[in-house]
């Protein structure tokens, strides 16, 4: 089996392929797809005796193979011990592991190289056969290759795998990574470095933005969702320019040398692992980027009531969940006890879980319940659609409706969105003014600091004395910061529980509203008599 199965991945992957090299002065031949170096081939094995053998049966095997982990692995020479095939090569520190369908591989093995002359190849594969290199021990081969598209500017790092179950037989998967490794070499590509430098000065601003927030507003910045989904956001893009960075200086000092080695394997694999790392980091950044787009659509009543339902029955819809996942994992559990040796839906905990979602959605597969257990199967598939689909989702879907009723009775008596865009772009271009210098920024300031000292001077001519002026100066600013602190629309919640000192605090506030509003009441009551004595 060892042999046909080698040889059958080596020549369809590889010599199927011959037009790419002219065999017989090994000269390129530059067509579509350009093999860069050669294949290399490599396995890991476990030691013998990993696991133990039931004192019943020692008499019927004496040799024992566990599954792969780091711990089993085994490191010693064997076979011929004379080329590299048969010396164990210890792992490279920076060297990522392979997340396989049975177990996850380290770097390193047992390795060896492949030829560009064909029978040069098979004579090693039949040598290989006939020396037994594939064992009882080996978990997992590898046959790693690379080649280069010159019209897309792609290369593709291709990795075909073999695995070996403690259990016996044979697990076949493969890897495809298509990555773009020489950048900026079109004027797109010059754009694209444009676009990356205008992202990291706007990350710079966002950033030093975020924490004057941070410093004005204190413990008040993280009541708000919003305010985190901005942390969260800067924080990944942070990691993506870390990636980025990470990933071309790599490209800068490696590249180069294996392009050089013709003749020999031309590890890109960890370049590839790198660039689908940022890939993953940038598409998680533009998920809650496009998130964000909720706080700049309130305006819009539809968009703005469905932001407020979903804020204001978030309490109830993590109680529901705490309830629904109890019997959700319950039912998983089950059907992995009942039906995991016989159904490959609950062969695991996990695809026990899996399989119940697609149950819920309608993909399910009765059939091979019923058959697995003929009583507990239907038992098992009846109750759980009733409890979990007729039951639990209905009772989160009354939770929404009920929630958005209210929300939209809120709206029905007039109350406005709690975000503006208008006023938030009228803020941003002001603040952009006064960056630039093109406004002043501390003239109102000023303003407001010249009528504070009119008023002071005017109640000093009006026989005031300074104990009174410090206390009127003392409970405006006082109002001022309550005003900013409950009427600030950029980070306050709907709704958010009041502790007693702040209820108090908005007492005080609205008697000194009521004894403003009474002062200004005689004042203008004043003015009517002195108008209707001037008419007489």
């Amino acid at each position: 089996m060892e042999g046909p199965f080698l040889e059958g991945l080596y020549w369809d992957s590889w010599y199927n392929n011959e037009n790419l090299y002219d065999l017989k002065n090994t000269s390129r031949i530059y067509y579509e797809n350009i093999l860069l170096g050669v294949p290399r081939v490599r396995q890991l094995k476990v030691r013998n005796n990993t696991c133990k053998v039931y004192s019943s049966v020692q008499s019927l095997m004496n040799e024992c193979y566990n599954k792969y982990t780091s711990e089993n692995e085994d490191l010693t020479d064997f076979g011929l011990k004379l080329d590299t095939e048969w010396k164990y090569s210890a792992p490279s520190k920076n060297s990522p592991w392979h997340w396989g369908f049975v177990g996850v591989y380290r770097n390193g093995g047992y390795i060896f190289t492949l030829s560009k002359s064909k029978s040069e190849t098979l004579n090693k594969f039949i040598n290989l056969r006939m020396n037994s290199w594939i064992t009882r021990g080996t978990r997992v081969i590898f046959i790693d290759f690379s080649l280069y598209n010159a019209n897309v500017n792609l290369f593709c790092i291709i990795r075909l795998v073999a695995e070996f179950p403690a259990t016996g037989g044979i697990i076949t998967s493969w890897q495809f990574y298509s990555v773009k490794l020489l950048r900026y070499v079109s004027y797109y590509d010059y754009f694209i470095a444009a676009c990356e430098i205008a992202f990291c000065i706007f990350l710079f601003v966002f950033t030093i933005q975020e924490l004057q927030k941070i410093k004005e507003f204190k413990s008040a910045y993280f009541k708000s969702i919003w305010n985190w989904l901005e942390l969260l956001l800067l924080v990944l893009c942070f990691v993506a320019v870390f990636f980025n960075l990470y990933y071309n200086i790599q490209i800068f000092l490696l590249l180069g040398q294996l392009l050089k080695n013709t003749e020999k394997y031309s590890d890109f694999y960890f370049l590839a692992y790198w660039y689908i790392y940022y890939n993953n980091v940038i598409a998680i950044t533009i998920f809650f980027a496009w998130i964000k787009i909720f706080k700049f659509i309130s305006f819009n009543k539809t968009m703005s009531q469905l932001s407020t339902t979903l804020s204001r029955c978030i309490k109830d819809i993590v109680g529901f969940a705490i309830m629904f996942f109890i019997i959700f994992f319950a039912y998983a559990q089950l059907g992995f006890l009942l039906f995991g040796s016989q159904v490959d839906d609950f062969s695991t905990f996990q695809n026990s879980i899996f399989a119940q979602f697609r149950i819920v959605l309608g993909d399910f597969n009765f059939a091979g319940i019923q058959q697995a257990n003929f009583i507990l199967g239907p038992i098992y598939f009846i109750t759980f659609i009733f409890f979990v689909f007729f039951v639990l989702l209905n009772m989160f879907l009354a939770i929404i409706n009920d929630t958005y009723s209210e929300v939209k009775a809120d709206y029905s008596i007039g109350r406005s969105p709690d975000f503006e865009v208008g006023k938030m772009i009228k803020e941003r271009y002001k603040n952009a003014l006064e960056k630039l210098k093109l406004k002043k920024s501390q003239k109102a300031e000023d303003k407001k600091s010249m009528k504070r000292k009119d008023l002071a001077e005017q109640a000093r001519r009006e026989g005031f004395d300074e104990k009174e002026i410090q206390s009127a100066e003392q409970m405006k600013k006082w109002k001022e910061r309550l005003e900013k602190k409950y009427y600030s629309t950029e980070i306050q919640d709907d709704y958010q529980p009041v502790t007693q000192q702040e209820f108090r605090d908005l007492f005080l506030y609205a008697v000194e509203l009521e004894k403003e509003l009474h002062y200004v009441s005689l004042k203008l009551n004043r003015v009517m008599r002195k108008v209707s004595a001037l008419q007489y």
